[in-house]
């Protein structure tokens, strides 16, 4: 493996990006570094925020490198949502995909992005405050959209870190 590269849009990815250099010795590059620092065909960790289920700046970064896993950073829980990323993102079942959850800070978000979570909060927000017997999923969606919240953390990190244990160190 011979980096980590990612795209983050208020920081929580660049959090994970670090966190995970840090403990593995791998540099970490956002995109645009790493077109200037990275040989195409670099093999990679590629992480990303989410939008609509998207990984940011997952399509460029497989075309310019050999992605080995993909990490989506978004509201949801840790270790959610794998098999919806990987459909929307078309990526190859060979290829592991882990989902991390980041931080919300409306005030970080910008243009489209923050109009999109305000109505979010609106639809998705008042169904949830209506909702009798809220799961605990349900209950840390609520809070985040209503309150913002912290959620990097590095224990979200410990699929992340045995895969690369594992398998990802060898690629």
């Amino acid at each position: 493996m011979d980096a980590i590269v990612y795209t983050s849009n208020t920081g929580s990815t660049q959090e994970y990006a670090k966190l995970f250099s840090k403990k593995t010795g791998l540099p970490a590059y956002s995109l645009k570094e790493a077109e200037k620092k990275l040989p195409s065909g670099s093999k990679i960790i590629y992480m990303g925020w989410l939008a609509a289920g998207s990984v940011k700046g997952f399509g460029k970064a497989a075309k310019l490198y050999g992605v080995r896993a993909l990490c989506g950073v978004g509201m949801g829980k840790t270790g959610s949502q794998i098999q919806d990323i990987r459909k929307q993102n078309s990526v190859a079942d060979t290829t592991p995909v882990f989902m991390l959850q980041g931080n919300f800070d409306m005030k970080k978000l910008h243009g489209v992005y923050r109009f999109m979570m305000q109505c979010m909060k609106l639809t998705v927000g008042k169904s949830l405050v209506k909702k009798e017997n809220k799961s605990a999923d349900e209950k840390d969606m609520l809070d985040m959209l209503m309150n913002g919240g912290v959620r990097v953390k590095e224990e979200n990190l410990s699929d992340l870190y045995g895969w690369y244990a594992k398998d990802g160190a060898n690629l």
